[in-house]
């Protein structure tokens, strides 16, 4: 981590960086966001590319989304886009639907008046109100995402110092660490996502702050821990990520239960610190061959089962029991009302999600004891669960093995990258083999019943 001080949080003026002294040109701007920046500048109001898009495209990367703040207000937008709709409770925002299927997200300038940087300390304050443009650079988490890229004029807009520590490779907090994450500490765990994708270091007071306010990200609601917890498995860069939220304790506040065991090593395996690097690796890798082929990823409860896999071998001896009948009832049993009480609330799951999570945990010993030294026998590949839980005990193998290297099984994430929820799957792959039940040219009307 560095030592450089934290950025300022009362200038005025911005640093207005002309076209030819930056690095982003007109066409690398998303052809749809350009044309909904373009009709808002023809109707009067100002537009602007914001937050990740802007950071991306400064590092010459492609953005996943591209995000547009404008002076006007969510009724004008909408009245703008008739292909639209409005989202959120607290901030609305508009979406405006293209027929390629993109989305792309408007939202009105926001005011200091919730992240007021020298206003009483509040966790997530209720009032949202609309500001100017040097008002809503300073309510942003982080300096890289507080830029802002006039289309109109191909100009790059600093108020927070946000191109100084791109070049330098600093993830800075805005303002003073302590108020920001005091006031949303979901904060901490964007910084350290965005420190593991960008390769970047932690300024020294950010990292401390978030070293010290580790225990306060369960004062927000369990749904925003776990929507920030996928982004950050899904990120590309998990296994970086697993490793920064171990070190500042975040990785604890989400999965206390991994404290006392997190470098424990059960017999002839890893210790769990070493097992989760190789998860975390594992779900990269398949992360961005999914991307690559534009195939599906791993599904969420895949994923949490993986990561709950080290703590449930050591919890349950899992790898070493051999369970049939009813003691492999009690098993699942067990397991279902450990992972309701570890993870149901903290990060408010889905009841079939956690039930899909149990089932690949709780036939993990079936499979080691039947498949590990013999062929996989006959009965259990025609179980509904055989196709994912054998990939999860090849995951399994590949983890605890040290004659595996979990990046060099290509092959195996060509396999988990089409793997996806058995419901969605359903979903996909149904056809419709039945006439509908409204036919209006038949006499006897609809359902047997004349009009």
């Amino acid at each position: 981590m560095t030592d450089l001080l934290p950025a300022t949080s009362d200038q005025s003026d911005p640093l207005i960086i002309p076209q030819q002294n930056h690095p982003i040109r007109p066409k690398m701007v998303d052809s749809d966001a350009a044309f909904v920046m373009r009709k808002l500048n023809k109707a009067g109001f100002s537009s602007y590319l914001v937050g990740g898009g802007v950071r991306d495209l400064y590092l010459g990367k492609t953005p996943k989304d591209f995000d547009i703040s404008t002076d006007a207000r969510p009724g004008q937008i909408r009245k703008l886009f008739p292909n639209s709709s409005t989202i959120g409770r607290r901030f609305r925002l508009v979406q405006v639907f293209f027929k390629s299927g993109k989305v792309i997200e408007v939202s009105t300038l926001r005011s200091l008046s919730e992240h007021d940087l020298e206003g009483p300390e509040a966790v997530l304050a209720p009032n949202n109100t609309y500001g100017s443009l040097a008002e809503d650079a300073q309510r942003r988490d982080l300096t890289i995402n507080s830029l802002f890229y006039e289309l109109e004029n191909h100009t790059l807009i600093d108020y927070i110092g946000g191109v100084d520590d791109l070049d330098r490779s600093i993830i800075r907090m805005i303002g003073t660490p302590d108020k920001r994450i005091n006031r949303d500490p979901v904060r901490m765990l964007r910084a350290i996502r965005h420190s593991a994708r960008t390769s970047f270091n932690i300024e020294q007071q950010t990292w401390q702050s978030i070293c010290n306010n580790h225990k306060k990200l369960s004062l927000c609601p369990p749904s925003r821990i776990r929507d920030e917890l996928f982004k950050d498995i899904y990120g590309g860069s998990a296994s970086r990520w697993f490793e920064l939220a171990v070190e500042s304790d975040l990785f604890f506040a989400i999965f206390p239960f991994y404290r006392r065991i997190i470098y424990t090593s059960p017999p002839k395996r890893p210790s769990c610190y070493e097992q989760l690097y190789s998860i975390f690796s594992i779900i990269d890798n398949v992360t961005s061959s999914a991307d690559r082929k534009a195939m599906n990823a791993l599904p969420k409860y895949f994923s949490l089962a993986l990561i709950l896999l080290p703590w449930a071998d050591v919890r349950f001896n899992l790898s070493r029991r051999q369970l049939k009948g009813p003691a492999a009832f009690q098993l699942s049993k067990s397991l279902r009302k450990e992972i309701d009480n570890l993870l149901g609330t903290q990060l408010n799951l889905r009841r079939s999600l956690r039930q899909e999570m149990v089932t690949l945990l709780s036939n993990l010993p079936q499979f080691v004891r039947l498949v590990q030294n013999s062929p996989c026998p006959k009965w259990l590949k025609k179980k509904s669960y055989y196709a994912k839980c054998h990939l999860f005990y090849d995951i399994y193998n590949a983890v605890v093995s040290s004659q595996n290297d979990p990046n060099s099984l290509p092959q195996l994430f060509d396999s988990m990258s089409k793997t996806s929820s058995p419901h969605s799957q359903k979903r996909q792959n149904s056809k419709r083999k039945t006439k509908p039940a409204f036919s209006p040219k038949k006499k006897g009307g609809v359902f047997g019943f004349r009009k």
